[in-house]
C-alpha cells in the first residue's frame, strides 16, 4: 500500500492486488464518492480524485492489523501524512481499511477517514496560515 501510493502514478490500493470486481466504499465521503465497482472504476475515480486534491503524501504508518473470525477479512489502522500544496500545510490523518482478500486479491476495501481533520486541512487558505506553517491563531 505504501509503495502505491508513493509511486508514480499514486494509489492507495495497488492495481496488481485488486480483484477485477473489487468494491471500495468509503461511507463517510460525499454523497456520490461512497462507492465504486470495479478494478478500473476505481482506479479511475482516484487518478482522476488525485489530479485535483491539493495534497501531496510523504508518511505512512501502519498503527494496527486486526485478524477477524472470517479468515479473508483483516482491518488496518494507518496513518496518512502529507503536505497541503495550496498552503504548505503539514497535516496527517487516521483511518480504518476493512478488507476482504479472495485468493491473493482484495475483493473489497472499506475505509472510514476522519472526515473532519482532513475537510479542516484542505479548507485553510494561505491567509489562514500566517506563513507559519500552521493555522494562524
Amino acid at each position: 500500500m505504501q509503495e502505491a501510493l508513493f509511486g508514480d502514478s499514486p494509489t492507495l490500493l495497488p492495481a496488481e492486488l485488486l480483484a477485477e470486481d473489487i468494491v471500495v466504499e468509503t461511507p463517510f465521503s460525499p454523497p456520490g464518492m461512497r462507492r465504486h465497482e470495479g478494478r478500473e472504476a476505481w482506479l479511475a475515480f482516484y487518478e482522476a480524485r488525485s489530479a485535483v486534491l491539493p495534497v501531496c503524501f510523504d508518511r505512512f504508518r501502519e498503527l494496527a492489523t486486526h485478524q477477524t473470525d472470517d479468515p479473508e477479512v483483516i482491518v488496518v489502522e494507518y496513518e496518512l501524512g502529507g503536505t497541503v500544496t495550496t498552503t504548505g500545510l503539514r497535516a496527517s490523518t487516521t483511518l480504518i481499511g476493512v478488507l476482504r482478500v479472495r485468493d491473493g486479491l482484495i475483493k473489497s476495501w472499506r475505509e472510514y477517514q476522519d472526515v473532519l481533520a482532513i475537510t479542516e486541512a484542505l479548507k485553510l487558505t494561505p491567509e489562514d496560515l500566517g506563513g507559519t506553517g500552521t493555522p494562524a491563531p
